[in-house]
């Protein structure tokens, strides 16, 4: 009896061995046979090692192209996740009235782990609040001086080159144009978010650590980003640093503290109304506690996004003769005819057709969110481009897809050549072209319930960034075959840009 007993007992960890298995591999027959039907890389479907893979090794733009080439438009790069580069799909998605909502991916954008910000919320309705409070801020509408705010970072940054990175036949002193760059971008939101530049053009340092803490942090935040359930368990440790306190202003932290210190000082009873971007917040009834969250993603999304357009698209110039060619007389014959002013305008950059179409094709050739931005599917399910995918699964869009379509931007959609942006006829059909192409490129910085509020002020300092250094200097690439470092992690971590830059003569 004894030894049966014994022999009953020892056997109920194989036994609860072998039911945890058979549980396993039925629920991964489950998870694999939900999304069956589209293909997609064979370890997406059972697991999330290839998506996390993908992240982590910092070419996230280039594969998530690659699997769409490769199983269609629609294909399987997860258990629960899916990414589509057809932009017809991805607007419908992104509609006013459509049923999808934000999906797990944007659970790691809460920078402020007890508090949303208007990236990070999933809620629709809380989404629409803050829109109301803070979209007249984030586009500028309400920005006292806005223009002249960043006529004065343009003049700042070309005051750092003259002072500091002028090169001439007997020195060479090489400039990291992809840090500064940078310090223009986080030079012109603080400005304009707070009234005042943090000074990183005027002290050419990375002021609070901004810089060396998105390289740090952002790659692992974006890797994160994929596994939402993880971020869930993780968050409140893992942006702990995060947090302001007296002992503790590193990093994030610090740039943290500084914004809460200003939004506190808004607060205070008799604050004089200012007429910035966070004023802006104040008087649409921001609460301070939202105001705290909000100001981090002024910071993130007003200049790390920008920067890479900037950098992208200057990279191309310089490495298309050309196309600097060409900008550059355009520029110069504008300067001659007293077309534009000192700084330009951006009113007057609007009428230099070559100038917009190179800024149109940076855009285009190398847009600077890539991360998977992903949307879940609404209950009932939908039919995606005559697929049927169910509810609860997360679409993710693939931007270089959409941007290097060969049927919407033709056989050379991988070449950077803005004169497509200057070849459309007059017939209807090619007035549709030309808007279905303008309308993808402007997608890059998303599109109906979801469009960034903050997208005109990004063009502004495109349209200003590029005639102001032309107009003065000459650049040429230190290594042609090696221009830069290029880390994709949803956004881009980019530096060692290096230019020589030489006043111009002539």
């Amino acid at each position: 009896m004894v030894n049966i007993l014994a022999s009953y007992v020892g056997n109920i960890p194989l036994a609860m061995f072998a039911f945890f298995a058979v549980a396993f591999l039925v629920h991964r027959y489950y998870v694999w046979n939900r999304l069956s039907h589209i293909p997609g890389p064979f370890w997406a479907s059972i697991s999330c090692y290839w998506l996390l893979r993908t992240s982590l090794r910092g070419n996230m733009h280039r594969d998530f192209k690659t699997v769409n080439e490769k199983y269609g438009p629609l294909a399987r790069i997860g258990p629960n996740e899916l990414m589509c580069s057809d932009a017809d799909t991805m607007r419908r998605i992104a509609g006013v009235r459509s049923k999808y909502t934000r999906g797990g991916f944007y659970e790691a954008m809460k920078f402020n782990p007890v508090q949303d910000n208007l990236l990070s919320t999933r809620d629709e309705n809380v989404h629409f609040e803050l829109k109301a409070k803070t979209a007249a801020g984030y586009s500028g509408k309400e920005v006292t001086n806005l223009e002249p705010a960043i006529d004065a970072q343009v003049a700042s940054l070309i005051l750092l080159i003259e002072r500091k990175y002028l090169s001439t036949t007997d020195s060479h002193r090489p400039l990291d144009f992809a840090r500064i760059a940078q310090f223009f971008t986080l030079d012109v939101i603080t400005a304009l978010a707070f009234g005042d530049a943090f000074g990183y053009l005027e002290s050419d340092e990375d002021v609070h650590g901004y810089i060396q803490m998105t390289e740090d942090t952002i790659p692992m935040l974006m890797a994160l980003a994929v596994l939402p359930w993880l971020v869930k368990i993780m968050q409140t440790r893992l942006f702990r640093s995060f947090i302001p306190s007296e002992n503790d202003r590193l990093g994030f932290g610090k740039m943290m503290g500084v914004a809460k210190e200003v939004v506190d000082r808004r607060y205070t009873p008799g604050a004089k109304p200012q007429g910035d971007m966070l004023g802006s917040f104040l008087a649409h009834g921001l609460t301070r506690e939202e105001a705290h969250s909000e100001t981090i993603l002024q910071v993130v999304a007003g200049s790390d996004t920008t920067a890479t357009a900037i950098r992208a698209t200057f990279l191309h110039i310089l490495s298309t003769p050309r196309t600097y060619s060409t900008l550059r007389s355009e520029i110069d014959a504008a300067i001659e005819h007293k077309k534009i002013s000192s700084p330009i305008t951006d009113t007057e950059a609007k009428a230099l057709p070559y100038l917009q179409a190179v800024i149109l094709e940076g855009l285009r050739i190398f847009p600077p969110v890539t991360g998977m931005m992903s949307k879940s599917v609404p209950p009932g399910g939908d039919i995606i481009m005559g697929v049927k995918v169910p509810a609860g699964t997360q679409i993710g869009v693939c931007a270089f897809g959409k941007t290097h379509s060969t049927a919407t931007f033709g056989p050379d959609a991988s070449v950077f050549r803005p004169e497509r942006w200057l070849e459309f006829g007059d017939s209807a059909e090619e007035k549709e072209r030309e808007k279905r192409m303008r309308m993808v490129v402007d997608e890059i910085f998303s599109s109906g319930k979801w469009t960034c509020p903050g997208n005109s002020v990004a063009k502004i300092e495109l349209n200003k960034v590029f005639v102001e250094l032309l107009r003065r200097f000459d650049f040429a690439l230190e290594r042609p075959t090696k221009p830069w470092s290029s880390h994709c992690a949803g956004v881009f971590i980019q530096k060692d840009m290096y230019v020589r830059v030489t006043e111009r003569t002539s």
